[in-house]
């Protein structure tokens, strides 16, 4: 795949362009900004953001050896962090409302105690993971999906808003009234659109912004509300 180069009006604006048209996600890139753009005076001399983004091509080497080396790297992270666990290696990646590829390496963290590396709504899970994709991009040149769950926390999670989103959907179903969720992540938000993708009687939609950005769900035109 190669590179290629964007100009938008902020340098965000130009990587989310670039990102779209090579389908790929923001940890398997490399981005260079080339300028960050002028905003001008009245319109006059304003220029565009302009980057270069460069696709992390997977090199010649096993896949064992990344997983072993994302290992040593997740166990490290740990350690500076004064966790005690193990980071045991999994067969397949946990339910999580992620993009899951053929190619891809788990592992699944155990231990005493572990709350600490979940956080609230699994935002430090989230960090731990990124922060490992990243440095394994680093150091290896190679994108490879990673992807870590704490005690099938992730799994767990999973089901319970799974169950959570039908569970919604025939109280929208029945009063023929919207029902906004609590704020999600965006992994956690994904599960709730996939799960109702198909639902004959309720759609849903993303609103909010940042942090607050939630799902709701509401009643398709035209369904009757009635079982």
């Amino acid at each position: 795949m190669e590179e290629v180069e964007m100009s938008a009006k902020s340098v965000e604006a130009a990587i989310h362009q670039a990102l779209e048209q090579l389908g790929v996600s923001r940890d398997e890139v490399e981005v260079t900004v080339l300028s960050e753009g002028k905003t001008g005076i009245l319109g006059l001399g304003a220029e565009e953001a302009r980057i270069r983004v460069r696709p992390l091509v997977p090199i010649p080497e096993k896949e064992s050896d990344i997983a072993e080396a994302a290992r040593r790297v997740l166990e490290t992270l740990l350690g500076r962090m004064g966790v005690l666990a193990s980071v045991i290696p999994c067969t397949q990646p946990p339910e999580g409302g992620e993009t899951v590829t053929t190619a891809s390496i788990a592992f699944d963290i155990k231990g005493d105690d572990l709350g600490i590396l979940i956080g609230r709504r699994g935002e430090t899970l989230s960090c731990l993971q990124y922060m490992v994709r990243l440095i394994m991009a680093h150091q290896r040149k190679v994108w490879l999906p990673i992807f870590i769950d704490v005690d099938g926390y992730k799994e767990r999670r999973y089901k319970a808003l799974r169950s959570l989103a039908l569970r919604i959907a025939e109280q929208v179903k029945v009063k023929r009234a919207p029902f906004t969720l609590e704020p999600m992540p965006a992994y956690e938000r994904r599960i709730i659109h996939l799960t109702l993708a198909d639902h004959p009687d309720v759609a849903t939609e993303s609103t909010g912004v940042g942090e607050a950005r939630k799902v709701v769900i509401l009643p398709k035109e035209g369904s009757l509300g009635v079982d």
